[in-house]
């Protein structure tokens, strides 16, 4: 009987440690901290987080001495979700009802992130009373980083708006510059029109200003004669008399 117990006990505790560890595994990619007279968990809601998903900041508070979920929080804490040099404010706000769903003390954050890498919350404002002030960064050991949507896209991996975005900038500056190109040769196409124009004009002005001037002395020629072949007959008269 005794080695019937033994043996079950090897049996089972290898199973009862594997339960344990698959137990521990989402709580292994939140990070856990004491602030005060409060108990902080904090992680993503979903894991893991993927871009262009919507998921969510998941904070969980209850007060550090007897375990009692916090429900009362309110809006006097919020959380800034910081990537890089990019910051943004985004409310909590509980993710349960008391007496009806979900777990008191579990408050969310709702986010889509579009851009893969490392994460840092920031925790700021009081919590009844008491002032916080938490940054909690991902890590291997706290919580997942973001990673990139396209490695779970299927059939085909579409590109992200953030990678569209990206494209466009990089596009834009090219397109200007061949925009700026193209009106500088708009620019020296219309220059040398109204260079050719202005020639035209004064070639016809030059034109016009030769059949003025060719008028004039043929008038002035016309009039010579005319006055020779008036004195021509006072000279035959005095010729006969």
């Amino acid at each position: 009987m005794n080695r019937v117990l033994v043996r079950s006990v090897i049996v089972t505790l290898p199973v009862m440690a594997a339960l344990t560890l698959v137990g521990a595994a989402p709580a292994s990619a939140h990070e856990r901290r004491t602030v005060g007279a409060f108990e902080f968990v904090v992680g993503w809601g979903d894991e893991p987080c993927y871009t262009g998903f919507k998921n969510s900041v998941q904070f969980s508070v209850t007060e550090a001495s007897g375990a009692a979920a916090v429900t009362d929080l309110g809006d006097s804490l919020n959380v800034e979700v910081i990537k890089g040099s990019e910051k943004m404010t985004v409310p909590l706000v509980p993710n349960f009802r008391v007496g009806a769903f979900g777990t008191p003390g579990d408050y969310r954050a709702w986010v889509t992130p579009t851009r893969p890498g490392a994460y840092t919350f920031r925790f700021s404002g009081s919590i009844r009373g008491q002032s916080v002030d938490e940054s909690f960064s991902s890590s291997k050991t706290t919580f997942n980083d973001v990673e990139d949507g396209a490695n779970i896209e299927f059939p085909v991996k579409d590109p992200s708006t953030g990678q569209l975005a990206t494209r466009i900038d990089r596009e834009v500056p090219r397109l200007e510059t061949r925009l700026r190109e193209a009106e500088d040769r708009a620019d020296g196409a219309r220059a040398l029109a109204l260079v050719g124009a202005l020639v035209g004009a004064v070639g016809l002005l030059g034109g016009a200003g030769a059949l003025v001037v060719a008028r004039r002395r043929g008038v002035r020629r016309d009039g010579a004669g005319a006055e020779g072949s008036e004195a021509l007959p006072e000279q035959s008269g005095s010729l006969s008399r």
